[in-house]
């Protein structure tokens, strides 16, 4: 188990309460789906605050994305602007709090093959999904572009939230030519025929969206350009959770609430991101905070104060720059309410409910 440090004027994490703050988290990140919904499971050594001291968490919620009003200033891109809208995505992109790249295809580029043959000939729910493949999960600059070595990057775009994206092929890999500085991004699959350009660098608002023109829509590796909407049943939380191990307290208290019916409910596509306490940390609760006493719409709330409502990679948690982080419980209450704080600092992410505060080393590792 990692140490914590924590200042001398706060209480020992060994009096806190196991679902209300996150506290040292195992080298592991899962990823599974649940009916269509991509979740990050972040599996941690919780001990945790009573609960009567969550009710004071006040903080700034991040200002919500409208990639529609944001777009609206390039009339160049107004086709695109369109699709976001008329599919969906740009609900999508609401929900998130994460800074993201779009890249935007112009309207001259939208109206030539082979980008207008998709456009014009596929349903919008296949074309959503396209779309979707054109937000990168990653906020980047242009000076960072240019410094990517020949070899390439992998980033993470919103498909991969969806679960109809297999393996890695909702990634994208941008690659540049060192002797032109061109970039390309394309799918990870390397003798994949779909690839588009930077042309140009469009907008920048700081640690929120940049914005990259690029000549083409992209085709993620394996698509099936008339798939629907559809989604495939996937792993249950709790089971999934009970399969891992050490997560029985947790699974129990899902079972018993009505939460996971909800979070599956409540799911349109952003994906969500779970902060799971061990075993463990439960049982380093002292004697005089039972969970089992609190009234059922409290525990849900605990609950729903380790969830966020977007699909983080650990990529993302790493390098995130909006810290302030609305939960599902800040949902059910007012704006600014029941958030985390997630920063990273040296080589850990780091979850601060403004009571404690505590270091996580994250890692990652395929569903079992």
């Amino acid at each position: 188990m990692h140490s914590l440090a924590h200042s001398n004027n706060q209480k020992p994490l060994s009096t806190l309460h196991p679902f209300l703050h996150s506290q040292t988290l195992q080298k592991t990140e899962r990823e599974t789906q649940l009916k269509g919904m991509t979740v990050s499971f972040f599996i941690s050594h919780i001990t945790p605050l009573t609960f009567f001291c969550f009710l004071l968490l006040s903080s700034s919620a991040a200002a919500d994305l409208n990639i529609t009003s944001t777009l609206s200033s390039f009339q160049n891109l107004t086709s695109f602007s369109s699709l976001l809208t008329s599919s969906s995505v740009a609900s999508n992109l609401t929900r998130r709090q994460d800074p993201i790249t779009l890249l935007a295809v112009p309207n001259s580029y939208l109206s030539i093959p082979p980008s207008s043959d998709l456009t014009h000939r596929l349903p919008l729910s296949s074309l959503g999904d396209i779309l979707r493949y054109h937000v990168l999960l990653h906020y980047l600059l242009w000076i960072g572009l240019l410094q990517i070595p020949p070899s390439g990057v992998f980033v993470t775009t919103l498909l991969q939230t969806t679960s109809r994206a297999p393996a890695n092929f909702g990634a994208v890999n941008i690659t540049r030519n060192p002797l032109t500085n061109s970039i390309t991004i394309q799918s990870p699959v390397t003798f994949s025929l779909s690839n588009a350009i930077v042309l140009s660098l469009i907008n920048t608002l700081p640690y929120n969206i940049t914005i990259l023109a690029v000549d083409s829509l992209l085709i993620p590796y394996d698509f099936n350009l008339m798939t629907s909407e559809t989604r495939p049943l996937g792993l249950n939380i709790t089971k999934a959770l009970i399969d891992s191990h050490n997560f029985n307290v947790a699974a129990a208290m899902l079972s018993a609430s009505s939460v996971v019916d909800e979070f599956e409910a409540g799911e349109d596509g952003a994906g969500i991101t779970l902060f799971v306490p061990t075993d463990g940390a439960f049982g380093d609760l002292p004697g005089n905070v039972r969970l089992h006493s609190l009234p059922a719409d409290k525990k849900s709330m605990v609950l729903k104060f380790h969830v966020l409502h977007s699909y983080y990679p650990l990529g993302s948690l790493e390098s995130i720059v909006n810290p302030v982080q609305p939960t599902l419980a800040t949902e059910d209450n007012s704006v600014g309410s029941f958030t985390l704080n997630i920063s990273r600092v040296n080589e850990s992410v780091e979850i601060d409910t403004r009571i404690v505060q505590a270091s996580k080393f994250l890692g990652k590792i395929q569903p079992g």
